[in-house]
């Protein structure tokens, strides 16, 4: 998948491989401990960014329109796991349909 290797390229240039300060000269000898734990903090901190910035797109899809069950079908889940992904996202008057059934009169 590339958005994974580009992640993970991001991940892995954020984290230098020898994250310690050397304490002599001579001693600079990887830390595989303090990289992985590194790597996984910067991971973490990409997936926090990626979280932020699906919110903001899904505030703007329902801004322009949008309802639970495409913004489900846009990230890969139901209209009822968008609506716990989001609670709230849409409230009366949130959300405009760009399609409505005629009224009929009985």
């Amino acid at each position: 998948m590339l958005v994974a290797r580009l992640v993970d390229e991001v991940a892995r240039n954020l984290a230098p491989e020898n994250p310690r300060p050397p304490t002599e000269a001579a001693d600079t000898t990887p830390d595989p401990h303090g990289y992985a734990l590194l790597r996984l903090r910067v991971l973490t901190d990409v997936k926090r960014a990626v979280r932020h910035l699906e919110d903001q797109a899904a505030r703007s899809a329902v801004e322009s329109g949008a309802g639970y069950p495409e913004i489900g079908q846009a990230v890969g889940m139901s209209r009822q796991g968008a609506r716990r992904r989001w609670p709230g996202l849409i409230t009366n008057g949130t959300h405009r349909p760009t399609h409505r059934p005629p009224y009929r009169s009985t």
